[in-house]
């Protein structure tokens, strides 16, 4: 596998992070044998380091630092939530044009911590779906900008609202699951992070970093007819 570099200089490089790819070999997953640290570490012929992390499920966006120096700046930046992160997501429903979710989420480690997370709708449809005993299905295509970064926070904040993003297992809609992998043969998670933008740590300049969606949730999206 050869990933796909978005941005790179001497200090940092960004890949497109494909979904079912970790990030770094964790005891969470034993089934894996590919990550992206590995990889990308061949693929440059140098050591990086991650500077923040997505899901396994989840596609877009990942940022590795290729010193201590630029990770360190970058984790602070993370930290103190100076960094700028739009996700993309399918989610069941129509949600409402846009708002706030503000529920804390419980760690592993048992600790409830503070998860905030602002969307806003682009765009809504209803297609002639049959499910359960309705006729037709809704979905809304939503944009998402979180404040906090927890852990599995933005599909168990949707989850939450009671508009779980599609191909979310477990926090999602077991029935719609089923429903996209009998009817489109889809089973990937509908949630791509297409945007980071923040201060380089050594130039000090903005940089916008973006990330063109996957090829399935490319499909999804003309199958659903946004």
């Amino acid at each position: 596998m050869e990933l796909t570099v978005l941005y790179e200089d001497e200090h940092l490089i960004a890949i497109h992070k494909p979904c079912g790819l970790l990030v770094h070999r964790t005891r969470i997953a034993n089934d894996a044998t590919e990550f992206a640290l590995q990889i990308l570490r061949d693929q440059i012929g140098q050591k990086v380091y991650p500077v923040h992390r997505l899901d396994r499920k989840t596609s877009g966006v990942l940022l590795f630092a290729k010193n201590e120096f630029s990770n360190r700046l970058m984790q602070q930046q993370f930290m103190s939530q100076n960094v700028k992160k739009k996700y993309l997501a399918i989610v069941r429903g129509w949600v409402e044009n846009d708002g706030t979710i503000d529920s804390p989420l419980i760690n592993d480690s048992g600790k409830k911590q503070e998860a905030i997370t602002h969307f806003s709708r682009v765009q809504k449809v209803e297609i002639p779906l049959a499910h359960g005993k309705f006729d037709s299905s809704r979905y809304s295509f939503i944009e998402v900008q979180p404040e906090t970064g927890r852990m599995h926070q933005i599909r168990k904040h949707f989850a939450h609202l009671r508009h779980p993003i599609i191909g979310d297992r477990p926090h999602g809609c077991n029935k719609q699951n089923r429903l996209f992998k009998e009817k489109f043969s889809m089973t990937k998670l509908m949630l791509h992070a297409s945007e980071l933008e923040f201060t380089h740590p050594v130039s000090e300049i903005k940089l916008k970093i973006q990330c063109d969606y996957s090829d399935e949730f490319k499909r999804m999206i003309i199958e659903l007819e946004f």
